[in-house]
């Protein structure tokens, strides 16, 4: 690397395969060890010592000796690492370049993994086993894509109004998207491509996002359907925008009067941020955002890792697409890493709501709206459990709270299993196969078709 390169890269400022170190104190370097460990359990990355966290070029001076003592520290990884370790005499600073590895690494039964531009331990039990599971997984992100042509495919215009929104200096735009761990081969990956391309359908069709307002709390009348299918910065605009031209405003009198929307704005922008990082992309499906009259649903395929530890959903982030975080927090669209869950619980409590996750092969958020009260914890909704256990009064048998949220769950997944319904609200699942049998003895539900591909119909 010559020092203009290496100027560029620097320019370009830490991130998930970039860190910059002062010095090579006791202290730090422990922390290179460890960044060395989570460079090679994510995609790779670069190591430079003599330059600060915002930049600045300090140098450091260096011989033979401190190399072979940073060469050393890859073997005190386990299992042990090669590592390629220079010296650029210009500018005082030593490069140290990590590889991805096949394997999953530690120090010391430490686990690490980058998360944007930190060095993140891995403490839960259920995060290791989660690491492990998804680093058995070839990751979709990193995939160059074959059917995208570079430069030809690319929008430049793009790639520099990211680099304008994310403080990255000119340059050279090829050594810059090396740099980014976007281009490789003269070929973009697809976390390139789902950044700055023009028709995203074109090279990856579920990258999409559909946004559509129902009339009542069914998927059934449609009135407004927008889909977005251009990169991943203008579909998340077009979904944000669209949920927000769809709220009602509350006024809040207190000094003065104040237009306040109905859901708070930072859970909305938190949930589809979500969506983006940690969505499935191998999954045929699609982000889908609905609004109903009494709440809104945002839906990403691809639920939590079967190991992770539901009991710690929130506490704990490990993203399926560190690439893509990486990129979204450069482009300032993620204020805090792995704090997206919290805070859209915080925000919505702030406004005395309800917001619920559901997580099967699809990841949903729901917010319920003002009026109406989740499911899985109070009496339903009030146009939901309500009306169900009205309709069972009425019908000369009466519904309980747990038929009638039974019914709702059904009412929005039809094929729904007896499992399913019994981890979503918590209950045995002997108590909810006894109540659905109730349920269709008394001509409330019926299941239709064969055991594995039928579906439940409300009568």
């Amino acid at each position: 690397m010559n020092k203009k390169e290496l100027l560029e890269l620097i320019k370009v400022g830490e991130g998930y395969t970039l860190e910059f170190k002062e010095s090579l104190s006791k202290e730090l370097k422990k922390q290179i060890k460890y960044s060395i460990c989570a460079f090679s359990n994510g995609v790779g990355g670069k190591i430079l010592i003599g330059v600060r966290d915002s930049g600045e070029i300090l140098g450091t001076d260096c011989d033979n000796s401190i190399l072979a003592e940073i060469q050393h520290l890859g073997r005190e990884i386990n299992p042990h690492l090669k590592i390629i370790v220079n010296y650029s005499k210009e500018l005082k600073i030593i490069i140290v370049e990590v590889f991805k590895s096949d394997e999953l690494h530690n120090v010391n039964g430490m686990f690490f993994i980058r998360e944007g531009p930190m060095t993140v331990k891995l403490v839960e039990s259920s995060e290791i086993r989660s690491l492990f599971e998804l680093g058995n997984q070839i990751s979709f992100e990193e995939k160059l894509n074959e059917k995208f042509f570079f430069p030809k495919d690319f929008n430049f215009d793009k790639l520099n109004n990211f680099l304008d929104i994310a403080g990255i200096g000119g340059g050279d735009e090829i050594n810059i998207l090396r740099n980014l761990s976007l281009l490789k081969e003269n070929k973009i990956n697809n976390a390139g491509v789902l950044f700055f391309c023009e028709d995203i359908k074109k090279f990856i069709l579920q990258a999409n996002v559909s946004c559509v307002l129902y009339e009542g709390i069914k998927r059934v009348e449609i009135i407004d359907r927008k889909d977005f299918d251009s990169d991943i910065l203008s579909n998340y605009n077009g979904a944000y925008n669209f949920i927000l031209s769809k709220l009602n405003v509350n006024y809040i009198i207190e000094r003065e009067r104040i237009e306040k929307l109905e859901l708070p704005k930072e859970a909305i922008r938190e949930a589809l941020i979500n969506a983006f990082v940690h969505r499935d992309y191998f999954s045929n499906g699609h982000i889908q955002v609905d609004i109903f009259l009494d709440r809104v649903e945002i839906s990403n395929p691809g639920g939590l890792p079967k190991n992770f530890d539901k009991s710690k959903f929130g506490n704990l982030s490990l993203p399926r697409n560190s690439l893509i975080m990486d990129l979204m927090f450069r482009a300032n669209m993620v204020e805090k890493l792995g704090t997206g869950i919290r805070r859209i619980r915080e925000s919505m409590k702030e406004y005395s709501l309800d917001v619920e996750f559901d997580f099967n092969d699809f990841f949903r958020v729901i917010f319920w709206r003002k009026g109406f009260i989740k499911v899985g914890t109070n009496a339903g909704t009030n146009a939901g459990t309500n009306a169900g256990t009205n309709a069972g009064t009425n019908a000369g048998t009466k519904l309980t709270k747990l038929q009638s949220k039974i019914i709702w769950k059904i009412e929005n997944n039809a094929f729904i299993t007896a499992k399913e319904i019994s981890e979503f609200f918590k209950k045995d699942i002997r108590t909810i196969e006894r109540n659905l049998t109730k349920l269709k003895e008394n001509n409330f539900i019926e299941f239709v078709g064969s055991k594995k591909g039928g579906e439940w119909r409300i009568k």
